[in-house]
């Protein structure tokens, strides 16, 4: 990694009617600031609550960061992560050619996830 990279992660989630269903979304972005500080994250969400996808890549590359991962915070691929994401996708690289995009894939697919889950199941 370029030691003049400045990372941003950006969480993406679905979004909801209901103002608490953002808490785990904020939470896990409050444990990224702990880990690792120099890490902008922001939390955006698809439809219903702000902020939208573009609207957090937009305020990051203002704050001149170079490189942005976005991390769905979906469980499982439907439509919104097989269809939706990769076009907003394509959009943030048109958009900012000059940042390095990655897409990680849906947080539930994650090997360490599958496993977390299954451990929080037979506790």
């Amino acid at each position: 990694m370029q030691s003049n990279m400045v990372r941003g992660t950006i969480l993406f989630a679905h979004g909801s009617r209901d103002p608490l269903w953002r808490q785990p979304i904020e939470a896990v972005a409050s444990q990224i600031r702990q880990i690792a500080p120099s890490v902008h994250v922001r939390c955006a969400y698809l439809e219903i609550m702000e902020p939208a996808l573009p609207d957090c890549a937009a305020e990051l590359v203002t704050l001149g960061v170079t490189s942005i991962t976005v991390v769905p915070l979906f469980l499982g691929v439907g439509k919104h992560a097989r269809e939706d994401l990769p076009l907003l996708m394509a959009a943030l690289q048109t958009r900012h050619p000059q940042i390095a995009f990655k897409l990680r894939p849906a947080i539930g697919e994650e090997a360490q996830m599958i496993e977390l889950m299954a451990r929080i199941a037979l506790s």
